[in-house]
């Protein structure tokens, strides 16, 4: 029978100490002709042979496509926790091309003079099977638990997971008797095996066996691949089996394929000649009679391994899926999985991820969500959000980073068209050529989905306003599916209610901005001498408040430390290339408390944002952040504050200074309707319920918050957030575009028949 793996080809090259050089020109040769995966032999105990796991980390260095694996390790000289983190290792480099194959061992002999174990076949085979479960385990970066392993012949205690790999790594076992083929139906994902060693029958009944001790094991046997390592020589006349011209391989491998279920054919050579020959006038013959025989296979999908199934979460229709978006699902049996399942402060574990990568794909990927609206929705950008839920337990994650485009659609306007799911230190540099910028936060990793629909307060915002002041356009699906174009003329009321509370109202895949000039600018950061806290709070603020609006500033501290002064550091862009001019608006700051340290350089606005590792979420827990909006930094406000941090409830404490360009908009213009104040400020707490009780005795001295660091799920926060008149509008638009709250797992707005049914049911 055949099992439905698309039909794949590799070569089996000895990796001979003596010609390192020829060994990798094969491998780079094998890449050239097309084929998909180059093997090596592997006795650690041959002085003939390269180090096998030496070699392929070379030729992953040499080659860009094609897939790399051993044929077979030698598992008793190689511990396995040790393995299988080294191949993580070489398959996050390589791009997602290795691929482990394992061996009980053979020749004893070699083996312990190599000071490795001598095991009886029973052994042998009980050894590998405890490897391979401590190899999975150790792979499994996903699993946020230390990993412990108590075997016969292995043993781990509290063993860290990952690196994560770039894709499934499966495993193969090398085999021939019964005991490793029931194994290989039990746990393996491929068996490998060199047809020259088989007797006539011996390939279709090791299927057998496999395939019984699968069904057994719960496993579908398609879930296995089978790799047969071949040999022959060409020639003019037909002689024995792949002895003769091309066509007699093609007539003697074809059964092999499509009767015994061969997946993968392996040629074993190191004859370049023969290499080609097989690629140019084998494969192609080949692949053409499969089909002739089973239309459709080169395009099979496999069903999902039973350890990706045992992973899966209730409640999702995983086989609803339309095929469409087949392509871009992670679920939480995938590699990928461990580098989506968390954002940049929340620990999360979703039960299917949609990595979509087009507008048809978000609308079938909300197709599925309103399938399931008895799941929680999340919608992902750049991933870092504060408020913004984007991830989950259980549920459904749209994740936008594919969507990151940026495009200058034209230079006289400054008009730009970028992506949700781009980061702010992208578009920064892609502006930076032409002398333009937005301002967007203050960290360069964030994506651009989330900031731009709720605010955007960054170094520039007293010289140019809030990101969204900038906005001029954006597509967007509903949550209906439609598509529309919101902008001052098309869907206007929608386009208010984006600048602000956007998260509500659909998914934006693509923003048009209106960027503006700004070429070198100031950079200045001062650390102060906090000690007298309200009085540095006060001070600096004075002086923010009193700069020109071409200066923005940022304070950030933390509780004083034991035994250690308290510091705070400010954060300070000019909006000028002119020294003096920058000395000039600096000098109050550097005044507003003993300076520590201080640096001011010249330098692009780009440089200045482009400030974030390249590296995946890994958060964990809920983080717990407040936010609010003051006009002055009063002396009430500065004592607050002050015992705020002395109060030990935060352990980061920030004020964004605002006002300038953000206060000339009118407050009923956006969504976004305090406009008058001239400072955001926020925290973040370890506990929820302490720094909640703190941040509550500060209230009288906020009017307003910025919901983009508000974490706290409290109905009232709605109020704090919006104005009566804003917030009513905004749940009438709900109940317009999203009457069935879609779109509730965020800074949620009922719908307003929602909130007028609870308000009736209450009386």
């Amino acid at each position: 029978m055949n099992y439905g793996h698309p039909l794949q080809f590799g070569t089996f090259i000895t990796p001979r100490s003596a010609s390192p050089e020829a060994v990798t020109a094969l491998t780079v040769r094998s890449e050239e002709l097309g084929y998909d995966l180059v093997t090596f032999q592997d006795h650690p105990y041959q002085p003939a042979h390269l180090d096998t796991w030496t070699l392929l980390s070379w030729v992953a260095g040499q080659t860009s496509r094609i897939h790399l694996a051993a044929n077979v390790l030698n598992l008793p000289l190689r511990q396995p926790a040790v393995l299988a983190r080294s191949a993580a290792s070489l398959d996050q480099l390589s791009g997602g091309r290795l691929e482990l194959s394992l061996g009980a061992g053979a020749f004893w002999e070699g083996i312990t003079a190599m000071g490795g174990p001598r095991r009886s076949p029973g052994e042998a085979v009980a050894a590998l099977e405890e490897a391979i479960q401590v190899m999975r385990g150790i792979l499994d970066a996903a699993s946020s638990t230390p990993f412990s392993f108590t075997g016969r012949h292995y043993r781990l205690e509290s063993a860290l997971r990952g690196p994560a790999p770039a894709h499934n790594i499966p495993i193969w076992i090398g085999a021939r008797k019964e005991r490793m083929l029931r194994l290989i139906g039990r746990q393996a994902d491929g068996w490998l095996v060199t047809l020259g060693y088989l007797q006539p029958g011996e390939f279709q009944a090791g299927n057998q066996i496999i395939d019984q001790a699968a069904r057994q094991a719960g496993r579908d046997p398609r879930e296995i691949r089978r790799l047969v390592n071949i040999s022959g020589t060409f020639s003019s006349v037909s002689e024995g089996f792949l002895q003769g011209p091309p066509q007699k391989w093609v007539d003697d491998l074809l059964p092999i394929v499509v009767e015994q279920g061969a997946g993968t054919l392996i040629l074993m050579t190191d004859d370049a000649e023969t290499m080609e020959q097989f690629a140019r006038e084998v494969i192609p013959a080949l692949r053409a009679a499969v089909h002739a025989v089973i239309p459709g296979l080169s395009t099979a999908r496999l069903p999902r391994s039973s350890f990706a199934l045992s992973r899966r979460s209730p409640g999702i229709d995983y086989d609803a899926v339309p095929e469409s978006l087949i392509d871009s699902v992670i679920e939480p049996g995938d590699a990928a999985y461990a580098l989506v399942k968390s954002t940049y402060l929340r620990g999360g574990a979703p039960g299917i991820v949609f990595q979509v990568k087009n507008v048809r794909q978000v609308i079938d990927a909300l197709a599925f969500a309103r399938q399931h609206t008895h799941l929680p929705l999340s919608i992902r950008s750049g991933g870092h959000g504060i408020s913004g839920r984007s991830t989950n337990r259980g549920g459904i994650v749209i994740d936008l980073s594919h969507l990151d485009t940026i495009e200058v659609l034209d230079r006289a306007t400054r008009r730009v068209r970028i992506g949700p799911g781009a980061r702010w230190m992208e578009v920064a540099q892609t502006l930076a050529p032409y002398g333009w910028a937005l301002t967007s936060g203050d960290y360069g990793g964030v994506g651009v989905g989330g900031l731009a629909t709720a605010g955007g307060i960054g170094f520039l915002a007293r010289a140019h306003g809030l990101t969204i002041d900038h906005l001029r356009a954006v597509e967007m699906v509903l949550a209906d599916g439609s598509v529309v174009r919101a902008s001052d003329d098309e869907n206007p009321d929608l386009f208010w209610a984006v600048r602000g509370a956007g998260a509500n109202f659909g998914i934006v895949t693509s923003f048009e901005f209106e960027a503006d000039p700004v070429g070198n600018v100031g950079w200045a950061t001062f650390l102060y001498d906090a000690g007298d806290t309200a009085g540095l709070l006060e001070r600096w603020g004075r002086a923010v408040e009193s700069s020109p609006r071409d200066l923005t500033s940022f304070l950030v501290m933390g509780p004083p430390r034991r035994g250690q002064p308290a510091v705070a550091q400010a954060m300070t862009m000019v909006n000028s290339s002119d020294p003096d001019l920058i000395l000039n608006r600096l000098q109050p700051l550097a005044q507003a408390a003993p300076l520590y340290d201080y640096t001011a350089v010249i330098t692009s606005y780009a440089s200045v944002i482009t400030n974030a590792q390249d590296v995946p979420h890994s958060g964990v827990g809920e983080p717990a952040a407040r936010s609010g909006l003051v006009e002055h930094i009063t002396p009430g406000f500065a004592a607050a504050a002050a015992e705020l941090l002395r109060s030990g409830a935060v352990y980061f404490f920030q004020i964004r200074s605002v006002g300038g360009a953000v206060s000339d908009i009118a407050p009923d213009a956006t969504a976004y309707a305090h406009r008058s104040a001239n400072f955001h400020v926020t925290a973040f707490g370890a506990n929820r319920e302490r720094l909640n009780a703190a941040w509550d005795q500060l209230r009288a001295h906020f009017n307003g918050l910025y919901l983009a660091f508000e974490t706290d799920q409290r109905p009232e926060r709605l109020l704090d957030a919006f104005p009566p008149a804003t917030l009513t509008r905004l749940r009438l638009l709900k109940q317009r575009y999203d009457p069935d709250n879609l779109f509730r797992d965020n800074f949620n707005l009922q719908p307003q028949e929602s909130v007028q049914v609870l308000r009736a049911q209450s009386k």
